[in-house]
């Protein structure tokens, strides 16, 4: 009982980039790659660690009301190092060089579910998997969404071939995530959030342009 009192103001997590001594590429693989380092903690030596480096990605809840109630756009896909099928928001990598996060959002909304929206915030920043993986992501709340068509030249392959979709109630993908029926990490995110800043007047959304030091493409 001796840890101290504190408060919400020190919750701010800090970017700090110890000293890599050394660097090595273990595994190239097919979409990422894996990274060996040894890192330079100070007082507390060095140490070897290995992650999957990622280039990060992004999310989005998109709502709509139908008969008055919120509806989150939900999409269902196949997941197979979890042989899952998944329910999950709309979401990609940021592997298009030099393409900001917010119009990176916006081609995956269009791209997985034919949606474009006509206003955008920041949500949420997490990263996935901290201890093994570099993947630092972003939820997007996009409204007034409306339909939009197909975009020219991209086709839906593999796992993304057989996405369905699904307009869902916000409250009910809400209480689906609390009875752990929903457990794709950026779908827990994005409808918890969504549901958090809604409750709250949705006086914590961020530009969708807010900086993302989290990133380091973006810092």
């Amino acid at each position: 009982m001796d840890i101290p009192v504190g408060s919400g103001a020190d919750l701010r997590d800090e970017v700090v980039d110890r000293p890599v001594v050394r660097r090595e590429t273990t595994y190239r693989g097919l979409v990422w790659d894996v990274t060996r380092d040894r890192v330079d903690l100070g007082d507390a030596g060095e140490v070897t660690r290995e992650y999957v480096d990622h280039p990060g990605a992004v999310i989005v809840v998109a709502l709509r009301e139908v008969d008055g109630v919120d509806h989150v756009a939900m999409i269902r896909q196949y997941r197979h190092p979890v042989r899952t099928l998944e329910w999950e928001l709309p979401a990609g990598l940021l592997d298009e060089a030099g393409e900001p996060p917010w119009e990176a959002a916006a081609r995956e909304l269009g791209e997985e579910v034919d949606l474009a929206a006509g206003t955008w915030h920041v949500l949420a920043d997490f990263y996935s998997s901290p201890g093994g993986v570099s993947e630092s992501l972003r939820v997007f709340l996009a409204r007034d969404v409306h339909d939009a068509a197909p975009q020219e030249g991209f086709v839906r392959e593999g796992e993304e071939a057989g996405i369905t979709a699904m307009w869902v109630p916000l409250d009910e993908a809400y209480d689906a995530v609390l009875a752990g029926q929903v457990h794709n990490p950026g779908a827990v995110v994005g409808v918890l959030t969504a549901w958090g800043a809604r409750a709250r007047g949705w006086a914590s959304l961020r530009p969708y342009d807010a900086p993302w030091p989290w990133h380091p493409a973006y810092r």
